[in-house]
């Protein structure tokens, strides 16, 4: 069965193309004008995943993007942008997104970041690591390194006894750290363990998460966790 995305886009020469890229690909499109559609479209038939243009009148997709998360509707979100600062991008994964793409854009570009969205909503367990590198076991299905204690099945967090919310990628980045703690990643692997693509050394995408992520690990007089190794990745560690 093909999957559904549902497409909001208000420029019309955009959104018809992508319909057309995203139909010939294979999947089912629903393509909407407005963030307004949006929601009403995602609560009548509930899509795959969700392609958001950010800025639409009326509600935009930072909001549609909003509602859907205070509703508790996981469903991946994958924005498209023509804001390429850092903060416009943080407000997109505050709103609750789970990754960008900044036009003008490539649609093998789009093509590609839907896939690595719908793998990591499919149920595949996580990767296996060597027994050597693996960090501390817990009871039945908890993992744990540097303080920090995930449960991937409830996907909840906790470093110490403070419990954290994070995003779909958040999560999924820190538990690929987690269970490499003390391994230095590179940019590369993340990049495929975490999108299933690289999108090469110009991209700040990870930049953006961890960074991200760091403001919500930190606690004041406590030592930083996750280091940037220049030049080559990053690492989970308690120094």
């Amino acid at each position: 069965m093909s999957q559904t995305v549902l497409l909001a886009e208000d420029d019309r020469a955009i959104r018809n193309a992508l319909e057309r890229a995203l139909t010939l690909e294979g999947y089912q499109v629903m393509a909407v004008a407005d963030g307004v559609e949006a929601l009403a479209q995602a609560h009548r038939n509930r899509p795959d995943v969700l392609v958001l243009d950010v800025m639409m009148p009326g509600i935009d997709g930072l909001q549609v993007c909003r509602v859907l998360r205070a509703e508790g509707d996981r469903t991946p979100i994958l924005m498209l942008t023509a804001l390429v600062e850092t903060a416009d991008r943080i407000a997109g994964l505050d709103a609750g997104a789970d990754d960008y793409v900044v036009k003008p854009f490539d649609v093998e570009e789009v093509f590609a970041r839907l896939r690595a969205l719908l793998r990591r909503t499919s149920p595949v367990g996580a990767a296996s690591v060597p027994a050597a590198e693996a960090p501390r076991s817990l009871p039945e299905r908890f993992i744990e390194a540097a303080g920090i204690r995930m449960d991937p099945q409830a996907r909840r967090v906790w470093r110490g006894e403070r419990e954290l919310e994070l995003t779909r990628t958040e999560f999924e980045l820190l538990e690929l750290l987690v269970r490499n703690a003390g391994i230095v990643l590179d940019h590369s692997t993340i990049y495929d363990r975490i999108w299933g693509y690289d999108f090469g050394p110009g991209s700040k995408n990870l930049a953006v998460y961890v960074g991200y992520l760091r403001r919500k690990l930190d606690e004041p007089a406590a030592p930083q966790l996750i280091h940037t190794v220049r030049g080559v990745g990053y690492v989970l560690r308690e120094d």
